[in-house]
């Protein structure tokens, strides 16, 4: 049942996709509850799954490709939709890859979740615990909603309430620097995040290197 719950977010991020790449119309103010769907389904594979004592190696993997597959592809399209730099998807595609193939290593080697690889407490907190991961999709679920609405917004207000499109010409700036607000830190989130992972995958390869130069006659 989790694992449906989580392939249900690729089903739905292709919606978004289809949505997001029809032409301007009040029809893509659709695209936020679908997003909003998708980043609450998130946590709800994971509390089903210990809730029905669903939990696997391959449930959290799975769960963690997900994650992925959203994340990258929301940004690479906004990115090819001119919403935001090329730079930012490249930052998360490059801490993605460099992050992940560290914990698929890990995880052949130990058999364990990624996320009880962590050794020091902040890490665990900063990468694997309840608040930093909720706080982290909810910052990347607000610039998704507010990037993808800064084109269809004007139209739908004109469409459905034509009577608030000066109001909106006075909220739009305000939403777009929002948008951006979030954006970057995410960004700066995704790095932040990352960092624990790439630290202790080092020190741990310098202790390895350290205890077989030591076994050297």
């Amino acid at each position: 049942m989790a694992n449906l719950i989580t392939l249900s977010r690729l089903v739905l991020l292709l919606v978004v996709v289809a949505i997001a790449y029809r032409p301007v119309s009040a029809m893509q103010l659709w695209i936020w509850p679908i997003l909003a769907v998708v980043f609450i389904s998130d946590g709800l594979d994971g509390w089903v799954a210990r809730r029905r004592g669903e939990e696997s190696l391959f449930g959290a993997l799975f769960d963690i490709a997900v994650d992925r597959i959203v994340e990258l592809t929301l940004w690479i399209v906004l990115a090819d939709l001119d919403l935001i730099p090329i730079w930012i998807p490249i930052v998360f595609v490059v801490r993605g890859v460099l992050v992940d193939a560290i914990r698929a290593s890990q995880v052949q080697a130990d058999r364990r979740s990624p996320l009880a690889l962590l050794n020091s407490p902040a890490a665990r907190w900063l990468v694997a615990g309840r608040f930093m991961r909720g706080f982290y999709a909810t910052i990347k679920a607000c610039a998704f909603v507010g990037l993808f609405m800064i084109k269809p917004l004007p139209v739908g207000v004109e469409t459905l309430l034509p009577s608030l499109t000066e109001v909106w010409a006075l909220l739009q700036p305000i939403w777009v620097w929002l948008s951006m607000a979030f954006t970057y830190l995410a960004v700066a989130l995704c790095l932040l995040r990352g960092m624990p992972v790439i630290m202790e995958f080092l020190a741990e390869e310098r202790r390895s290197l350290f205890s077989r130069n030591r076994g050297t006659p």
